[in-house]
């Protein structure tokens, strides 16, 4: 067939032109094949690929690629096999190449839930940016993130891939990361198709256990887990995912009212619906599929477009539509979606990845940019004073499982990032205690590496301030990596007790993928940072955080509650029948043998300085429902020494509403800088609809009445003013 006979390669035709008459000349066969992706194409695939039976291939180790590394994406093989689509199919239809890249690709930085912890939205849009520049160099045309499933479940180690509890935040990180990856135009042979996943409800997997089940209702769907889907949406993202769980009983491969009537129906979304890895087959075992023949017929209905890994819709979407149990138009809109992405992408017109020039590893720039979001992963939580470290800390040992093992450092879902290339906190700290004239690290630090306790209690005894790094290799966290008690790994608590014994400053660093246990920690230490898995500026960001270079300002994208038995404690609490007495701590009960309040409360996150929050001021007491506007106000003074940035944050409760509503649930937050002994006046422009709210009849409202406004540093730091929305 000459290039005359394909107006689909015409790039004077409009994208919807373009696909009605690349589906036009389609079998039936080649339809199905657009629905068909494999994991790693092999040489058995060749025959398919030249049939045009193969749309897509995912490069990953496994299902669980977060967990084991793979050889990595040879852009040879890549272009290999997308000439044999482009040059000796029929059709010429090219091949679309998927990857994880999760947060970053060589250049790796922190895991989303501690780049959450900047609340910094064009920080996200940096990140993902720099990231889809490194994978379209190794031939990666579309990534599976950003992941934004909202849990209050930390037992689940796939809190690691999420951008915290709270769903306008991480809305906001996921629209960043939406624009970072696919820029203003995805078409830009530097930029990568994302995906939104996992769609939907998996946060509220059972026991925080991987691919359970959910019960849940559809308006606690919509107030909580689909409004970051619905940010990511209105922010453009050209692909979403299915979750593997069920929602009350429907698996969502074949939940048609989730993924076809309020996805694509309700919400217009024109992109691709992916199944997760084998997410379609997945139907049998969980018991609403006979077979896979059953399964691809209930996923095709239901609004999945692109089968991942698993074989079903090559296998049978064909002989479902002859026989017509599946009507044709439902194939032809997924095949419409995948084909509309591939021109989107502009893979017509540049196919191949080996004439991008340029080197995936990381450069100075991308560090520094890794090196804003390491700090921004810091979150100092408690401090006695013995931070940061100066001249008086005296004699610093730095120990614990993470002082020289970068790789550990990375985190979960890191494909292409090397261990070689992370700065170790041993490295940063031996360079940041010798730059000064006269003193070399000898003389200030002793490094070790913590694996054997009574060494670690020998040198402790010799130094004046101990940094012990603790917490969770990165292989706890991440996809299947569940556990049952989120204290900190066999032995860590042991030697903290010994040091601390000993009566002497210890600053306990702790690494982790999820919310952990952390009162004994926070009992024992002079200071404490959670630091998360921070990426390859992992001992730099240390380094200038512990000496005072910069100054902490990272917050608790999810709450650390008091032990593994007060999980679920969250934002997400809503107001009970039986209410504990104003007299009384509303945190103390309901249980016999403890109190109930977080052990470190969403937002939370110290400086290096002391603040004091002003009442909050609006400038309208009272605005209506229908577009009404108001201004909030709030003065925040540095009243220390030392600068800070700090994330002031605002949230609203509804006292009465046409369903329970969250105690507190944020709507706005701002960073500002703050000098020593300043005010500022931290003002915030909020409408009528940033109260709306998903109602019983399952559609979205503003209710008149009273509106309670709290402004603080964190989710339980909260001074209220009423706002008034009149009808």
């Amino acid at each position: 067939m000459s290039s005359s006979d394909r107006p689909w390669l015409d790039t004077t035709l409009g994208t919807e032109e373009r696909v009605d008459a690349l589906l036009a000349a389609m079998t039936l066969e080649e339809k199905v094949g657009q629905t068909h992706q494999v994991a790693n194409l092999t040489p058995e695939d060749e025959a398919a690929i030249r049939e045009g039976g193969v749309s897509s291939s995912l490069f990953a180790s496994g299902a669980t690629a977060g967990n084991e590394r793979d050889e990595g994406v040879l852009v040879g093989n890549i272009d290999a096999a997308q000439r044999l689509a482009v040059e000796e199919s029929r059709l010429g239809v090219p091949l679309l190449f998927g990857r994880d890249v999760i947060h970053g690709h060589r250049t790796v930085f922190p895991i989303p839930l501690g780049l959450a912890a900047s609340f910094d939205e064009e920080l996200s849009e940096e990140a993902a940016r720099i990231a889809a520049q490194e994978a379209t160099l190794e031939g990666v045309a579309w990534t599976f993130a950003p992941m934004m499933d909202i849990s209050e479940e930390p037992r689940w180690g796939r809190v690691a891939e999420s951008l915290g509890e709270q769903p306008v935040l991480a809305g906001a990180l996921a629209a960043g990361m939406v624009r970072g990856f696919q820029g203003p135009d995805v078409s830009d042979r530097r930029r990568l198709a994302s995906c939104a996943k996992h769609f939907v409800g998996y946060g509220l997997s059972t026991g925080g256990r991987d691919y359970n089940t959910v019960t849940v209702g559809e308006n606690t769907l919509r107030n909580l887990h689909l409004r970051p889907f619905r940010a990511a949406v209105d922010a453009g993202v050209t692909t979403l995912m299915a979750a593997f769980n069920d929602v009350d009983g429907t698996p969502m491969h074949a939940h048609r009212r989730l993924l076809r009537d309020v996805l694509k129906g309700e919400w217009g979304f024109d992109g691709v619906v992916v199944a997760d890895w084998n997410g379609v087959g997945q139907l049998v075992r969980q018991g609403v599929a006979g077979d896979l023949r059953e399964a691809a017929r209930q996923a095709i209905e239901a609004g999945v477009d692109l089968d991942m890994c698993g074989g079903a819709y090559t296998a049978h979407l064909a002989d479902l539509v002859r026989s017509g149990e599946v009507d044709e138009a439902l194939l032809d809109d997924a095949v419409r979606r995948v084909l509309r992405l591939k021109v989107r992408l502009g893979l017509f017109e540049h196919p191949y990845a080996g004439d991008l020039e340029g080197s995936p590893a990381p450069t100075a720039a991308t560090r520094a940019v890794a090196l804003r979001a390491a700090v921004a992963a810091h979150v100092l939580v408690k401090n006695d004073g013995v931070l940061p470290l100066t001249e008086a800390s005296g004699r610093v040992l730095l120990s614990g499982a993470f002082v020289d093992d970068g790789d550990a450092l990375l985190g979960t879902w890191v494909l292409d990032g090397r261990g070689e290339e992370v700065v170790t906190p041993a490295d940063a700290l031996r360079a940041r205690f010798g730059e000064k004239e006269g003193v070399t690290h000898g003389e200030r630090l002793d490094v070790l590496d913590g694996r054997y306790a009574d060494q670690v209690l020998e040198v402790s005894r010799r130094a004046d301030t101990t940094v012990l790094l603790l917490g969770e290799h990165r292989g706890r966290s991440g996809e299947d990596r569940c556990v049952t008690d989120i204290g900190l790994p066999p032995g860590q608590l042991d030697v903290l007790r010994h040091v601390a014994a000993l009566g002497k400053p210890v600053v306990a660093v702790v690494y982790t993928g999820r919310p952990l246990d952390l009162s004994e920690v926070l009992d024992l230490a002079s200071a404490v940072l959670v630091v998360w898995h921070p990426g390859v500026e992992a001992g730099t960001a240390l380094a200038q955080v512990l000496t005072g270079d910069v100054e902490p300002h990272g917050r608790l994208p999810m709450t650390f509650p008091l032990s593994t038995g007060h999980i679920p404690t969250s934002t997400h609490q809503r107001p009970t029948g039986r209410f504990i007495p104003a007299d009384r701590d509303p945190w103390e009960g309901r249980y016999a043998d403890s109190l109930t309040h977080p052990r470190l409360p969403f937002g939370r996150g110290l400086s290096y300085t002391t603040l004091e929050y002003g009442d909050p001021v609006l400038s309208a007491a009272s605005v209506p429902v229908d577009g009404g506007a108001t201004t909030l106000s709030v003065r925040v003074t540095n009243t220390g020494e030392r600068p800070c940035r700090e994330v002031v944050q605002v949230y609203a409760h509804d006292p009465v509403a046409d369903v329970t509503r969250p105690e507190v649930e944020l709507v706005a937050w701002r960073s500002v800088a703050i000098a020593p002994g300043a005010s500022e006046d931290v003002e915030f422009a909020l409408t009528a609809t940033d109260f709306a709210y998903t109602g019983r009849d399952l559609t979205e409202r503003v209710d008149a009445g009273e509106v309670v406004l709290l402004t603080g540093p964190d989710a339980a730091t909260l001074r209220p003013v009423s706002l008034h929305l009149t009808a």
